[in-house]
C-alpha cells in the first residue's frame, strides 16, 4: 500500500445532514493529491456512521465517549500516515483545487507550518477564518471582519498572507510541525484548541498562510448551534483557558470583566424572560473564581 502525502483528519458528532457532502468533497480532492480519510467518531447516535460505511476509501475509527475536538483530532493523526495533515470539520465542503493550493502553499516555505483557506457559507458569506492577535483587545477588533467591507478585503488578501492563527474548520499543516508542537492541546473540550495550537507553532518559528484561492464551504455550527447556551458556556471555558495560557494579565482581568457584565445583563434578562438560569450562573461563576496564583 503506497504512502498517502496528505492525511485528511475529520471529527464527527452527530452531523448526519453535512457529511456525505463533506466526504464527497474528500473523495473529489483525492483525485488531484493522494490522500487518505479518517473519520473520528465522538460517541455519536445519529445513525451517520451509516452513511460514512457508503465511502469505502474512509476509515472511521470510534471513540467509546466524546473526548472533545482536540482530542479526537489527535487521535486521527495517531491513526494516520500522511507527510502532511488536512483537518475538516464535517460540516465543511472542499472546493475544487482547494486541497492541491493549500498543499502547494506549505511546500513553497519549509517555514510555513500550516495554512489556511477562504472559509464562506451560505450566499457567499466570508467567514472569519484567521486573524492576528488574541487578546481582549484584538478579539474586539476581530469582531469588524464579519462587515462586508472587510469580507470583500479578505477576497483580495494577496496569497500568502501571513497570519496569527488559523482555523480548525480546514487547517492544513506539516505532520513534523504539528507533532514538534504536541499536537492540540486536550484540556480544550471545543473551541480555541485551534488558537492554540497556532501560537505554539509560531512560538517555535512556524509561518502561518492564509490562501485565499482555497476555497472550503462551512456550514457552521452544525453540532453546537443545537444547544446555544450550552455551547456559549463551553466558548467561555475555552477562552478562559486561552487566556491564563497566553494573554496577558491586563486582557485578563478585562476578559473577567466584561464576563461580569454579560453575566449581570443575562440575570436581568432572565427575569423578565421568566427564565431560571441558576444553573448556567453557577457555572459562569465558577468560571471567573480565579485560580491560585492567577490574577
Amino acid at each position: 500500500m503506497s504512502t498517502p502525502l496528505v492525511s485528511v483528519i475529520l471529527v464527527y458528532f452527530n452531523d448526519r445532514l453535512h457529511l456525505a457532502s463533506c466526504l464527497e468533497s474528500v473523495e473529489a480532492a483525492g483525485r488531484d493529491v493522494a490522500l487518505e480519510a479518517i473519520l473520528v467518531d465522538n460517541d455519536s447516535t445519529d445513525g451517520g456512521l451509516e452513511d460514512a460505511a457508503a465511502f469505502p476509501s474512509v476509515r472511521i475509527i470510534r471513540n467509546g465517549d466524546n473526548p472533545g475536538f482536540g482530542a479526537a483530532n489527535n487521535r486521527g493523526v495517531r491513526e494516520s500516515r500522511g507527510e502532511f495533515l488536512l483537518f475538516l470539520n464535517t460540516d465543511a465542503v472542499l472546493q475544487p483545487g482547494a486541497a492541491a493550493a493549500l498543499l502547494e502553499a506549505v511546500r513553497a516555505d519549509e517555514r510555513t507550518a500550516a495554512a489556511g483557506p477562504l472559509l464562506f457559507s451560505g450566499g457567499g458569506k466570508v467567514q472569519v477564518s484567521f486573524g492576528g492577535r488574541v487578546d481582549f483587545v484584538g478579539q474586539l477588533v476581530q469582531k469588524f471582519i464579519k462587515n462586508p467591507l472587510t469580507a470583500r478585503a479578505l477576497r483580495r488578501r494577496p496569497r500568502g498572507a501571513e497570519a496569527g492563527w488559523l482555523s480548525a474548520a480546514c487547517l492544513f499543516c506539516r505532520r513534523g510541525a504539528f507533532e514538534a508542537a504536541g499536537g492540540f492541546d486536550e484540556s480544550f473540550f471545543l473551541y480555541f484548541e485551534d488558537i492554540d495550537l497556532c501560537f505554539r507553532f509560531r512560538k517555535a518559528g512556524g509561518r502561518l498562510r492564509f490562501v485565499p484561492e482555497a476555497r472550503v464551504f462551512h456550514a457552521g455550527g452544525a453540532t453546537t448551534g443545537r444547544r446555544p447556551r450550552e455551547s456559549r458556556l463551553e466558548y467561555r471555558k475555552s477562552q478562559m483557558l486561552f487566556y491564563r495560557k497566553h494573554a496577558s494579565p491586563a486582557s485578563l482581568r478585562l476578559l473577567r470583566l466584561s464576563l461580569r457584565i454579560h453575566l449581570g445583563l443575562q440575570r436581568i434578562l432572565g427575569r423578565f424572560r421568566g427564565e431560571d438560569g441558576r444553573a448556567m450562573r453557577a457555572a459562569y461563576r465558577k468560571l471567573l473564581k480565579p485560580e491560585r496564583g492567577i490574577p
